[in-house]
């Protein structure tokens, strides 16, 4: 567990997966990237959640039970909030990330396995505090959300199309496949 200074907000980052190598190293990063998001998005200081380092099994059986979707994904937000949409006490919710998607994604797309955690774990972070990408204009605002974190991380921009691969149109972005697509708001 681990308690920022500055702002007051408690990350736990529990393993479940032995398939994460160097967990002490993912979790530094975790805490890293959970902490540049909440800078640039919490209004408030005090507050605490819970990221989950799992594997494809146990992910699927999330995706499945809770949204209907029986397949791994790469992650999945489960915010802590009442009907009205409020937060229940100062737990902001729980992220899961799912190692295998994670470390075939990042291969598949060439990018850093400690840069495409960092992305994802902004993104759900970003589902969280409210964001979504169920519509364009939405998605948008959320993946300049996500770009601002993330030059705060050093971590290229993940939507900027790479010399050598082709340009990918914002309805292909792998955040909004549905196989992959992380979990609704």
């Amino acid at each position: 567990m681990t308690r920022t200074a500055r702002s007051a907000l408690t990350i736990d980052v529990l393993v479940d997966s032995g398939r994460w190598d160097d967990a002490e190293e993912v979790k530094s990063i975790v805490r890293r990237a959970v902490t540049q998001a909440a800078a640039a998005t919490l209004s408030t200081t005090v507050t605490e959640l819970a990221i989950v380092l799992t594997d494809d099994s146990a992910i699927r059986v999330l995706n499945r039970d809770w949204r209907g979707i029986d397949a791994a994904t790469n992650v999945l937000s489960f915010p802590t909030k009442n009907a009205s949409g409020e937060h229940l006490g100062k737990h902001l919710g729980d992220i899961v990330l799912a190692f295998e998607t994670i470390a075939r994604e990042a291969r598949s797309e060439r990018k850093l396995l400690a840069h495409y955690v960092a992305h994802l774990v902004v993104h759900g972070f970003l589902h969280l505090v409210g964001h979504d990408h169920e519509s364009d204009e939405d998605a948008l605002a959320m993946e300049q959300a996500e770009r601002k974190i993330l030059r705060r991380l050093a971590i290229p921009d993940p939507y900027r199309p790479r010399i050598g691969h082709p340009a990918k149109h914002a309805a292909e972005h792998p955040a909004r496949r549905p196989v992959r697509r992380p979990h609704k708001s």
